[in-house]
């Protein structure tokens, strides 16, 4: 294992990719704020023939997604196609018509349903549970539901967990996300069901996208996921076999201020398996 220093730019490290599945919630924006350098450093990727896919955790539909990145300024032409967490939970909800479902979220998450005729039902009648998140991500944790997962686990009912992410940043302040929630359910011997990363599904639909808008597959050794999270972005990357460049400004700014390299030991201890590359922030 080797020294990991910073890259000052995105375009030193991309003359042999032709696809990027880049994260969008910590490397594109913070959730009220867009990142101009990231945004356009992905646009000059596409500009020189490479293809961005925006591979995210959110518990929504892409298409509202769109929605939301176009009123934080990013523009359309930053990326080729959005595949999100909530689109595969979608696919789970719909292939089961007729079985009740319990939503634990808050209510701005209730895109996911939208055209799907959920049957929704409290949790003592519910088939599984549907987590997009707390059902207040402002002030609850995974905690404030103990007893409710415990409930939840005396009728071995499955949870599909929409967002695997733990915690993102809003702002300059850390949330709790559905994650949260779907690993205390697994601590306590319920069964769960993850879509988004790291697992494997929301990755191979990007890679359908890439495929659809090249016209051509692509080697995965010429594809390069980044991301700012150690847990999902760095470790999915790493489970589907890709390189990862990480961007420390987000959920992790903590463990890199005022690091200038990381030595071997470091590397192991924060990554485990190392990215091919770290940066501060994005940019071209």
């Amino acid at each position: 294992m080797t020294t990991l220093k910073f890259a000052e730019k995105l375009r030193d490290l991309v003359g042999d990719v032709d696809v990027v599945l880049s994260d969008i919630w910590g490397v594109v924006h913070n959730g009220l704020d867009a990142f101009p350098e990231a945004c356009g450093a992905l646009h000059s990727f596409r500009k020189q023939g490479g293809t961005v896919i925006l591979i995210t955790n959110a518990p929504r539909p892409a298409d509202p997604v769109q929605r939301q990145l176009r009123k934080l300024g990013v523009a359309h032409e930053t990326y080729d196609a959005i595949v999100t967490s909530g689109d595969l939970t979608r696919h789970f909800v719909a292939d089961r018509p007729g079985q009740k479902v319990f939503w634990l979220g808050p209510e701005h998450h209730s895109s996911i349903y939208h055209g799907l005729n959920a049957v929704f039902a409290p949790l003592e009648q519910a088939d599984y549970i549907v987590c997009t998140g707390p059902f207040d991500d402002e002030t609850e944790s995974a905690e404030d539901y103990r007893e409710m997962m415990l409930q939840a686990r005396e009728r071995r009912l499955p949870l599909i967990c929409a967002n695997p992410d733990i915690v993102v940043e809003r702002g300059d302040r850390l949330v709790y996300c559905a994650g949260a929630i779907a690993e205390l359910y697994r601590e306590l011997g319920g069964e769960v069901i993850f879509y988004g990363k790291p697992h494997r599904p929301i990755y191979e639909r990007a890679m359908e996208l890439a495929a659809e808008r090249r016209g051509r597959t692509t080697e995965l050794d010429r594809v390069l996921a980044i991301g700012d999270s150690v847990r999902t972005d760095l470790a999915g990357a790493h489970g589907f076999g890709i390189d990862c460049l990480f961007v420390t400004r987000g959920i992790h700014a903590g463990d890199f201020e005022g690091v200038d390299q990381l030595d071997p030991a470091s590397v192991k201890e924060l990554f485990g398996h190392p990215p091919r590359a770290l940066m501060r922030e994005l940019r071209w």
